[in-house]
């Protein structure tokens, strides 16, 4: 089971106190969502009880998507212009501004300001700001100089994506049309090769771990053990005559042995392989 929901179909995202069966009264993210004229309500809860981390990252995230949409859409009386300035978006430089340009969308027309930035083409009307357009030139879809029954007038089309408007303005005189028109469709063509979305993020490289602390070594403690190889060897390292070692009875064990060397008894004998994990019983 898999769900995906666009950024661009949440109505509103909150958090709200529910009553979960597993949980019990916990905080769970609220999303209102709108798509194809339907609305959907999700509620999301976490495993672990009290963490809000998620909250955190969908509501940030919404917040910044919803911040970057001039950067993308096309707005009709939006709140662009306060007190007759535009109002700059982060990465938004204004390249020119011109007065008495018309607005042609009635029958008598609207005077008021064109303003060209490197994201976007800004009209607003001279007698209510209110009355204005944002439109951002990824949504722009052509521009030229056509004829109008006010004359020769600028026309920028919008994507269909974003309602597919045909604007006209009338700008004088003439040369001033033109310069405008080449001026819009140069930087809609500087856009094109490198848009800007109204996204800004920074890269850092991982450092390469390293030990918290440095590996302590064990410590290792020697045990020296006697040698009992040196029993053994003593014996194979003799080279006397095997007539002089002839056995002789020994009373300890009631069996005639090999005379012992100088040094050596019949414990140390018996220890030449010591036995460390069982007993030998003799019977």
């Amino acid at each position: 089971i898999s769900l995906s929901i666009g950024f661009n179909c949440v109505v509103s995202a909150t958090t709200k106190v529910v009553n979960s069966k597993l949980k019990g009264t916990t905080e769970a993210l609220h999303l209102l969502t709108k798509s194809n004229n339907s609305r959907f309500e999700f509620i999301f809860t976490n495993l672990v009880s009290g963490n809000t981390r998620h909250f955190t990252s969908v509501m940030g995230v919404h917040k910044a998507y919803l911040s970057s949409r001039p950067y993308r859409e096309l707005k009709l009386r939006g709140a662009v212009v306060r007190n007759k300035q535009l109002a700059i978006l982060p990465l938004e430089v204004i390249s020119e501004i011109i007065e008495g340009v018309w607005n042609l969308s009635s029958d008598q027309g609207n005077l008021g300001s064109f303003i060209i930035t490197n994201l976007r083409l800004v009209w607003f009307a001279e007698m209510n700001e209110n009355f204005n357009i944002s439109l951002p030139y990824l949504q722009v879809a052509s521009v030229k100089i056509r004829e109008s029954r006010f004359g020769p007038a600028l026309v920028v089309e919008s994507k269909a994506g974003s309602g597919g408007y045909v604007l006209g303005f009338r700008i004088d005189p003439s040369s001033k049309l033109h310069t405008i028109t080449k001026e819009i469709v140069s930087m809609c063509e500087i856009y094109s090769a490198n848009p800007e979305y109204g996204v800004e993020y920074s890269t850092t490289e991982l450092a390469v771990l390293s030990e918290s602390e440095p590996i302590k070594m064990e410590e290792v403690e020697e045990i020296e053990t006697e040698d009992h190889a040196g029993v053994l060897s003593a014996y194979y390292a003799d080279g006397q005559d095997p007539e002089s070692r002839l056995p002789v009875y020994n009373v300890e064990l009631g069996l005639a042995i090999e005379p012992l060397r100088g040094g050596h008894t019949l414990n140390t004998l018996w220890q030449v392989v010591p036995n460390q994990n069982a007993n030998v019983k003799m019977q």
